[in-house]
């Protein structure tokens, strides 16, 4: 194995369309419904989805894809640029394009046209496979897996590989370190009664020894994964971290993507499907393969950070789409049980919640010195796991003031036992006729509090005899 080589994704490119709009009424020639379109949006998917979402963890990726002289490819060609490096089979026909027709955020119609025959492989492939660190085949059933497998076949033998199948492609080559059935198509490969945990570990260990795979993981949605081994009666279950809702479109090829990063940097079988499950989590939560966040190469200026989806992508989606936007803010240095159902409380206001974060620069004028306990990025990353959490956004000033002009949430929510009015951001909400509400705290919880009683224990255990 390659030990400073790259990620090498394999699979079939696809274009997806998002066609998204409002309902309002019905066709009078027919009873559809008539949808106003507000955004059409197109972004790289399957093979290129993976590859985008594994170069986003700042791994080099090469793609190895069929690409022809369509529109389509065209497009592709120029989202991926800058980010992977491109490995092109030749494709005789068009790029396969997915539309989706989406009213308030949720699917009508899915609309699939074009394709095409994958022609041989050059060189530049086997030479791309053998510098690998590890490699994924994100096989979409089009042609590219089958083109190059005898190359697949021997980087199995000395790289990890991991596979994602497709009902229309072949069978994974011997040895792939770990293949990634969704429930559905491992149901299909090894039929049998129920859906039950029993079940999916008995289809998972067949399909490992089927394919003489080293483990398979059959995901199961918001069950998280279950991961077992030919032969094996005890598989290990991995729960989803927490409630995440959201547009599942692309978290397939996030598990993978993310599963294969995991090998490159020399995880377990057990360790890689964990950090795949909470990724694949987060990437829902955050707007699946919807998120304009994936193709960002940075934060606009002006704005400290942000994560689980970009902010202001966000909020300006959910207003598009008729829905009511709310944000609240804080230092959330030591996340406790009255932040987590304030929070709680905020996200069922509305149709998203964005947690506005003071820096540390920030938070350290307004707790003193010693403060923060935790790091920004430390903050921000805990925020976002939480389900409730759509997107989290930092600011560097003394208030959020500047941010809430920028983002225009509907609904700005504070904990405490003080009056909404009195709060400096009310007057700021009501420039564009949003509403400033309170909510109270849990009694007794408190980040000051915490660390108050950490430092008496801390005191105690020195002087114990």
């Amino acid at each position: 194995m390659n030990a400073t080589g790259p990620l090498v994704v394999v699979g079939d490119a696809l274009l997806d369309r998002d066609v998204r709009g409002v309902v309002d009424r019905l066709a009078p020639d027919a009873p559809v419904p008539v949808v106003d379109v507000t955004a059409d949006v197109s972004r790289p998917g399957g093979a290129g989805l993976a590859a985008g979402l594994a170069a986003r963890t700042g791994r080099d990726v090469v793609l190895v894809t069929a690409l022809g002289e369509d529109e389509a490819s065209h497009t592709v060609r120029e989202a991926l640029r800058g980010r992977v490096r491109l490995v092109e089979l030749p494709l005789r026909g068009t790029l396969p394009v997915k539309v989706r027709v989406l009213a308030g955020g949720r699917p009508l119609v899915r609309v699939d046209r074009g394709g095409g025959e994958v022609g041989p492989a050059p060189s530049a492939v086997r030479e791309a496979l053998a510098g690998a660190h590890a490699v994924l085949v994100a096989d979409y059933g089009r042609g590219t897996a089958d083109a190059v497998r005898p190359l697949l076949a021997d980087a199995a033998r000395r790289t990890p590989l991991v596979w994602d199948p497709h009902p229309r492609g072949g069978p994974p080559v011997p040895g792939a370190r770990l293949v990634t059935p969704n429930e559905a198509e491992a149901a299909a490969l090894a039929p049998g009664d129920g859906h039950s945990l029993a079940e999916q570990a008995r289809r998972g260990a067949e399909l490992a020894e089927r394919w003489h795979a080293v483990s398979v993981a059959v995901t199961l949605g918001d069950r998280g994964a279950l991961l077992t081994r030919p032969g094996s009666a005890a598989p290990m279950l991995v729960p989803v971290p927490y409630p995440a809702t959201g547009d599942p479109c692309g978290a397939g090829d996030c598990f993978a993507a993310l599963a294969a990063v995991a090998f490159a940097e020399g995880a377990l079988p057990e360790e890689a499907v964990q950090r795949a499950v909470a990724g694949a989590a987060a990437f829902v939560a955050a707007g699946g393969a919807a998120d304009p966040g994936i193709w960002r190469t940075g934060g606009p200026d002006g704005r400290a950070g942000s994560a689980a989806g970009d902010a202001f992508e966000l909020a300006a989606r959910v207003r598009v789409g008729g829905g009511t936007v709310v944000a609240t803010g804080g230092c959330f240095d030591l996340l406790h049980a009255g932040h987590v159902g304030l929070l709680d409380s905020a996200r069922r206001i509305g149709d998203c919640l964005i947690v506005c974060v003071n820096s540390d620069a920030s938070l350290r004028r307004l707790k003193g010195p010693g403060r923060p306990l935790n790091p920004l990025e430390d903050r921000m990353r805990v925020l976002a796991a939480l389900g409730s959490v759509d997107a989290v956004v930092a600011f560097e000033e003394d208030t959020p003031q500047n941010l809430l002009r920028a983002l225009r949430p509907d609904v700005w929510v504070k904990g405490g036992d003080y009056s909404a009015e009195a709060l400096p951001e009310a007057g700021v909400l009501r420039g564009w006729g949003g509403q400033t509400v309170v909510l109270p705290y849990l009694d007794g919880r408190s980040t000051t509090g915490l660390a108050d009683r950490a430092a008496r224990a801390a005191a105690g255990a020195r002087t114990a005899p």
